[in-house]
């Protein structure tokens, strides 16, 4: 948990994404019935993935803006052409299982932390150097987000590896 260990040292605003649900989204299906869930499976074939790769984190950044953030996360500066290309299969798979376009570009990135009501965040960002750390993506992951109480959990449901 480096990457932890690093924020452990941050001060970050707002409810506080706890490591163990770190990921990085390529696409949000929303709630989807079976049929659809199987077509977008289907098309989400493994031979059109790529390799494995390796994805660095860099500094932070927020969403929408950094003066009314509401989320704020880091930065992928590595990988990031890898990670939009699988969020790219990722889209047309949905697409073609019947979901409608994404209404925004991909934006690869960790989200850390989820800000109500939005604050300004250019001090944090502008002060917090950039993190430094790589890892070795070698699949990609079909999470079913599971809410409740507090933070939501994620259940893996289909592992698609990547070739070495």
């Amino acid at each position: 948990m480096a990457v932890a260990d690093r924020f452990g040292r941050v001060e970050i605003p707002g409810k506080v994404t706890p490591p163990q649900n770190w990921h990085i989204t390529l696409r949000f299906l929303g709630t989807i019935d079976d049929p659809t869930y199987d077509r977008f499976l289907g098309s989400m074939n493994a031979d059109h993935l790529g390799r494995s790769f390796r994805i660095g984190l860099g500094g932070l950044g927020a969403f929408p803006n950094l003066r009314r953030a509401t989320v704020l996360w880091s930065d992928i500066n590595r990988g990031a052409g890898e990670l939009g290309e699988l969020a790219g299969v990722a889209e047309e798979s949905a697409q073609s299982a019947g979901l409608s376009p994404e209404d925004r570009p991909f934006r690869a990135h960790l989200s850390l932390s989820r800000i109500r009501p939005p604050e300004n965040v250019t001090r944090l960002v502008e002060s917090t150097p950039d993190l430094d750390l790589s890892w070795r993506c070698d699949s990609v992951v079909v999470y079913e987000s599971v809410l409740g109480r507090g933070h939501p959990h994620y259940e893996p449901l289909e592992t698609f590896r990547l070739v070495r």
